[in-house]
Parts: C-alpha cells; sequence; structure tokens
C-alpha cells in the first residue's frame, strides 16, 4: 500500500459483514467511554483496558464474520486511523452497518 487512500479501500472491502461492522463501532465507543474515564480519573487504571475492548471487539468481527486476517497485524497504524474514520462515518450517516449501502 501506498497511499492512505488506498489503504482505506483495502480496509472497507475488509469490513463489509454487518455484525462485524457493529463489533467494530461498539468496541470503538467503548475506547471513547474508557478514554473519558480514565482521564476524570486522572488516568487511573481503566485506561489497561483501551486495546483489548477496542481490538477484542474488532477481532472477534474478523474471526467469526468477516473470517479474515485483521490489517491490524500488517498495517497498524492506517488500520486504527481506518477504525476511527469508519466509526465517525457511520455515526454521522456517511457510510452504514451494511456495507452494501455505502
Amino acid at each position: 500500500m501506498k497511499t492512505y487512500s488506498e489503504f482505506y479501500h483495502f480496509y472497507l472491502s475488509e469490513h463489509q459483514n454487518r455484525s462485524s461492522r457493529i463489533l467494530h463501532f461498539i468496541g470503538t465507543f467503548l475506547v471513547f467511554v474508557l478514554f473519558f474515564i480514565a482521564i476524570l480519573n486522572d488516568w487511573g487504571w481503566e485506561w489497561v483496558f483501551l486495546p483489548f475492548v477496542g481490538y477484542g471487539f474488532a477481532w472477534v468481527g474478523h474471526a467469526f464474520f468477516e473470517k479474515n486476517k485483521p490489517a491490524t497485524f500488517k498495517y497498524p497504524f492506517w488500520s486504527l486511523i481506518s477504525d476511527f474514520k469508519l466509526f465517525f462515518e457511520i455515526l454521522f450517516g456517511n457510510k452504514s452497518f451494511d456495507s452494501q449501502m455505502d
């Protein structure tokens, strides 16, 4: 992958299953919740759970619904950015949980 645009197209092709997208959305939402709880608690122990929650939901989606290997292993930074990008695109109605509606 040479550009982020090229990667994001690949990322979306690896996230076509509705259940997988829902799990990614839930995981990313919970990351934001834990992040704000950690800030409010002066970065207590909550921050430890951020990667487990975010990636845990996503990896379940890949293992059981997409049946593919997460892009995180090969492209960790672009994959993380794409998780947040897709989250906000779904949140603001630019993308859907149903990839056929995109």
